[in-house]
């Protein structure tokens, strides 16, 4: 892989916003130092690289911050346009529908897959679960628009918003094995389906997305914290 550079990344495996980052880097072919971070024990490097937020992931690039998933993701083709294909559309009204998907992704389907993993009830498990499968539905349709018929969002390969939608598969896999719930369904969201496996085949995906087990020991570990924060609360009061 080739350099530009002295750059590092900081993440986290299982963050489906680290993953999407770590992604675009393999597109284009780039090497960098990835440095993993304990999100319960943050460390020096995060708190001054992203003091505002405190999260990841964060891109230095020459000793320069490049903050948020998806301004990276566009920093990064921006700035190795030369190297690998291009991943954000090079027509405006493509590459403004892309970023208007993408944002509706981070946030209606995160929150959506979040809440999940915090209900405490199933009452309320299910109404994410809903929420969830009525983004998905969207997705669906926006996928037979923008698609042309072709593999992928962005056409016969993969670009911004196959990584915008693509980085939070793992945690759709996850949920299936903790809670049982089908998300992508041939017969409710076949386009959206087939287009997951084929994702799920890419270079991209395989070189980076971590294991489900991973992701499910993960999301206990934060559903423990929150409960131990929760009951710690309680006796305070």
């Amino acid at each position: 892989m080739a350099a530009e550079g002295d750059l590092k990344l900081l993440g986290l495996s299982v963050s489906p916003f680290v993953v999407r980052v770590r992604m675009a880097l393999h597109m284009k072919g780039l090497s960098y130092e990835y440095i993993e971070q304990d999100l319960f024990n943050k460390s020096e490097l995060l708190l001054k690289s992203n003091p505002v937020e405190t999260k990841v992931p964060v891109l230095i690039h020459d000793g320069k911050t490049i903050l948020d998933s998806s301004a990276i993701v566009q920093y990064i083709d921006e700035v190795w346009a030369a190297m690998g294909p291009s991943i954000l559309p090079v027509d405006p009204n493509e590459r403004a529908t892309a970023r208007f998907w993408a944002a509706y992704v981070d946030d209606k389907l995160f929150s959506a897959y979040v809440g999940i993993n915090k209900a405490t009830t199933e009452v309320e498990r299910e109404e994410k679960v809903s929420e969830m499968l009525a983004v998905l539905e969207q997705l669906e349709e926006a996928f037979a628009k923008n698609s042309n018929g072709k593999a992928f969002f962005a056409g016969d390969s993969i670009g911004y918003l196959d990584l915008a939608v693509g980085c939070h598969l793992l945690w759709l896999k996850a949920q299936h094995k903790m809670f049982g719930v089908v998300f992508l369904d041939a017969g409710k969201t076949p386009l959206l389906e087939a287009w997951a496996k084929r994702f799920a085949e890419t270079d991209a995906a395989k070189e980076v997305v971590p294991d489900t087990g991973m992701v499910m020991e993960y999301a206990k570990k934060r559903q423990a914290y929150r409960a131990a924060v929760a009951a710690a609360a309680a006796t305070a009061k």
